[in-house]
């Protein structure tokens, strides 16, 4: 007689009890535990006291004014230009970063010749993620201010002034690129090699198998690194003070009506809520706070739009 062989429970070993750690490994668990709840717990302290902050102080006609030098906060305006300079910047350096994120990417995943140039590459890369942006900053005035870029923004008398939404725009991409990069050579590279041989196997050129197979399956991975890199993008305040002018209003540097506002100075919300802040030049905290909880919710926004992509990203596994 032929018996069925049911699954038997799998008894925990004595390796897998924790009471089984010595005791040093018990307490480095302990302690890994302690700062994971303590830096949860300093986010959601930040993250609660700005909602309460610009709950308080928000409202809808601070989006639909644009900000006035009035003596008084009920006599300022709002930050519809700041907020308008925050989408604009981003969409700039989002126009530079991806492209040429995703173009590095799939050279460094399917073809990395000449190995020199590769290894090159890969530390360029790694070095831009780690640069302070204030660094970025300095070297992009040392680059705008040249007069083969006057075009770029704002000159008079031959002199190239450097500050414009363009030039804001190119440095910052630099800050989204390695975020791009990462996150598309991660999607690559989740591929098995079977899929890239069956494309080849079926006649298809290596160009035609990256352009209609690999990218589209890495797409949710360049998503994210898209998002990521926005969600640095409008976080940062160096490059946008030193390279954008920090002016409350656009201002225009002449020429074509939109290619006028892309040469021209303008601000985003960080540096409205540096300029409003007790720090600042403008010393109108309840605008600060106002501004800050509108970024914040953009960036709560993004975080959130990364995680779906990612779960959606998830859902299609490849079999071995």
């Amino acid at each position: 007689m032929t018996g069925i062989a049911l699954p038997r429970e799998r008894r925990p070993r004595q390796r897998d009890r924790l009471t089984s750690w010595r005791l040093a490994d018990r307490a480095g668990l302990a302690v890994c535990w302690a700062l994971g709840l303590l830096f949860c717990a300093i986010a959601a302290a930040i993250v609660l006291y700005m909602l309460v902050q610009g709950l308080r102080y928000v409202r809808p006609e601070l989006l639909v004014t644009h900000p006035s030098g009035g003596y008084g906060e009920a006599h300022s305006g709002g930050f519809l230009d700041p907020l308008l300079g925050t989408f604009l910047v981003a969409a700039l350096a989002m126009a530079i970063a991806l492209p040429l994120g995703v173009a590095t990417a799939v050279w460094l995943s399917e073809f990395a010749r000449p190995a020199w140039l590769a290894r090159a590459a890969e530390s360029t890369i790694e070095m831009l993620a780690g640069a302070p942006s204030i660094v970025l900053a300095l070297f992009g005035t040392i680059i705008f201010q040249s007069g083969a870029l006057g075009f770029a923004s704002r000159t008079s008398g031959g002199v190239v002034f450097g500050r414009s939404f363009l030039a804001a725009g190119a440095m910052l991409s630099l800050v989204a690129l390695p975020l791009v990069v990462a996150n598309t050579r991660e999607g690559l590279q989740l591929i098995p090699s079977h899929v890239r041989e069956a494309s080849y196997a079926v006649g298809k050129t290596k160009a035609a198998t990256i352009r209609r197979i690999l990218l589209p399956a890495a797409r949710p991975q360049m998503a994210t690194g898209a998002i990521l890199g926005i969600g640095r993008v409008i976080g940062d305040t160096a490059i946008i003070v030193i390279l954008l002018g920090a002016t409350l209003t656009f201002n225009g540097a002449g020429g074509a009506p939109g290619f006028s506002a892309l040469r021209g100075t303008g601000s985003t919300l960080t540096s409205y809520i540096y300029t409003n802040s007790p720090a600042g030049e403008g010393n109108q905290p309840t605008k600060a706070y106002a501004a800050a909880f509108v970024l914040l919710l953009m960036v709560l926004a993004l975080n959130a739009s990364v995680d779906l992509v990612a779960r959606r990203g998830r859902k299609y596994q490849w079999s071995s």
